[in-house]
């Protein structure tokens, strides 16, 4: 099986580097609009048995061209919203520190220290995580499978396979309009394998 896990495009300027996470349900760029063609366009001769998504409007701006190139309906699953950022909500980056006390660039180790004040816990956000992941894998064996979702939720599915701490996912990127490729192969040892890692395709 695999499992093409797309971040949504750029999001309005006014976002930019503010943590909005689930409470706040911003949309596109006019560049983030573009990061959707272009994932689109460098799916288009990629296989695809099923689309995910999550249901928060950045999300679903980004994956309506390639819905619309392939006449498929995205199935919606809650559980694939954004991490809720508690009381750093509508907060910028450089704002935690003075706000809270706290570097905003050591967000998941804080998430899972359960550190975000009227914020998600740790249990929560990988409990849900867990059972999109699942309900999708159990569905699609062997097939390919693209889900649309958010920076966060990647590196919580990517950490749920390969059982490692969320924290660990702070040695990569994410960047929007990315896409990550991982493959389950359980007649192996290694089961999972990442096949492509943060890949942005070209924005025309």
């Amino acid at each position: 099986m695999q499992i093409y896990l797309i971040r949504h495009g750029e999001v309005e300027e006014k976002y930019h580097k503010v943590f909005g996470g689930s409470r706040i349900d911003m949309g596109l760029s006019p560049l983030g609009l573009k990061h959707g063609e272009a994932v689109a366009a460098w799916l288009k001769d990629t296989k695809i048995d099923a689309l995910y998504a999550s249901p928060m409007l950045r999300v679903q701006q980004t994956l309506a061209p390639l819905a619309r190139q392939r006449g498929l309906q995205a199935e919606l699953l809650p559980g694939l919203r954004e991490i809720d950022f508690g009381d750093w909500t509508g907060h910028r980056w450089d704002e935690v520190q003075s706000n809270f006390g706290q570097s905003a660039f050591d967000w998941l180790e804080i998430i899972e220290n359960n550190g975000i004040m009227n914020g998600e816990s740790i249990d929560a956000l990988m409990s849900r995580v867990r059972e999109c992941l699942l309900q999708i894998i159990h569905a699609h064996p062997h097939q390919q499978v693209a889900i649309y979702c958010h920076g966060g939720i990647i590196r919580a599915i990517i950490a749920l396979l390969l059982e490692m701490p969320l924290k660990h996912m702070a040695f990569f990127n994410i960047e929007y309009g990315s896409i990550s490729l991982v493959e389950l192969l359980p007649e192996r040892k290694h089961a999972v394998e990442i096949e492509l890692l943060n890949f942005q395709p070209p924005v025309a």
